[in-house]
């Protein structure tokens, strides 16, 4: 493998029963000559020995640690003054990370970077809207996409360079969350910080989106849990209104629904949106129904 950028970039890929779809991801850093540190969130396939086949330095957790907590382990592991975080279902295409790395050093202000991202239909995926953006900006209608470089307001922790210094002084990741509206925060307190968040046009990745894991029913209602808990959780972090109980309501008819008709799959989602709402309002932790809270 090329050692292109090995004195500049380090690749953070979190992988968890990833082994469809890591062999690719890797082949692309290594083709752009940035070495990668792969870190295992335990998976029960073959993920671990692809890295370390594949030439990935490879970090085990015991444990599932979700996605921001797994990064977080990857960044501190790295020694580089930037890290590219990467998901496992992403594949960086040619002159990706040069133009990243170049963007950079245009914009020494930008705490945070990230290419087009392509979906495999061909749709370029771009995060116009959040629960933590201001009003004025959550607006209605497709995103606008940008013909250049461009300043925007939130980027997809699909693909991300991060100046490593910028991401410690801040924390890196909440350890809170275990998965989803982890990069939503990271890109607010990043912005709270006076750091800009760029999107690269001329750096172009393809994102398989949902593919990182194999799917199941189960792994449908932990998703949908942790997705219900991490909204209330940081909707709370930044003293945003909480989401209306009619939401639990409806998702409850929803879960009764589906399984009268037996679609497992959705009635296992909606089930696990109800119980990662009625979680938070409990006062239960994300990291407890994984078994991490003692770790924390």
């Amino acid at each position: 493998m090329s050692q292109a950028f090995a004195d500049s970039v380090t690749a953070i890929v979190v992988a968890y029963d990833s082994a469809q779809v890591l062999p690719a991801c890797l082949a692309a850093l290594a083709s752009e000559g940035v070495p990668a540190i792969v870190v295992d969130n335990a998976s029960q396939d073959e993920t671990r020995a692809i890295a370390q086949a594949q030439g990935a330095r490879t970090l085990a957790n015991a444990l599932n640690e979700g996605y921001g907590r797994a990064n977080n382990r990857g960044v501190n592991a790295a020694e580089t003054p930037y890290v590219l975080i990467v998901n496992p279902d992403l594949e960086l295409q040619h002159g990706a990370v040069a133009a990243l790395l170049a963007a950079a050093e245009r914009y020494p202000d930008a705490g945070m970077l990230a290419p087009r991202i392509v979906e495999p239909s061909g749709r370029v995926f771009l995060q116009p809207r959040s629960l933590l953006s201001p009003p004025y900006l959550n607006q209605p209608g497709d995103a606008v996409i940008p013909e250049g470089d461009a300043c925007l307001p939130f980027l997809s922790g699909a693909c991300l360079l991060i100046r490593r210094d910028a991401f410690l002084a801040l924390g890196g990741f909440d350890p809170a969350i275990f998965l989803f509206y982890e990069d939503d925060d990271l890109c607010r307190r990043m912005r709270d910080a006076g750091r800009s968040l760029v999107h690269v046009d001329s750096a172009e990745a393809r994102h398989g989106r949902g593919r990182s894991s194999t799917p199941s029913p189960q792994r449908r209602l932990t998703a949908r849990w942790h997705l219900a808990w991490s909204e209330r959780y940081v909707a709370s972090k930044y003293g945003l209104p909480a989401p209306r109980w009619l939401k639990i309501i409806e998702n409850s008819f929803k879960t009764i629904g589906y399984g009268l008709i037996l679609n497992r799959d959705k009635m296992f989602a909606h089930a696990g949106s109800v119980a990662g709402a009625l979680a938070w309002l409990r006062g239960a932790s994300a990291l407890a129904r994984q078994g991490l809270e003692a770790r924390s």
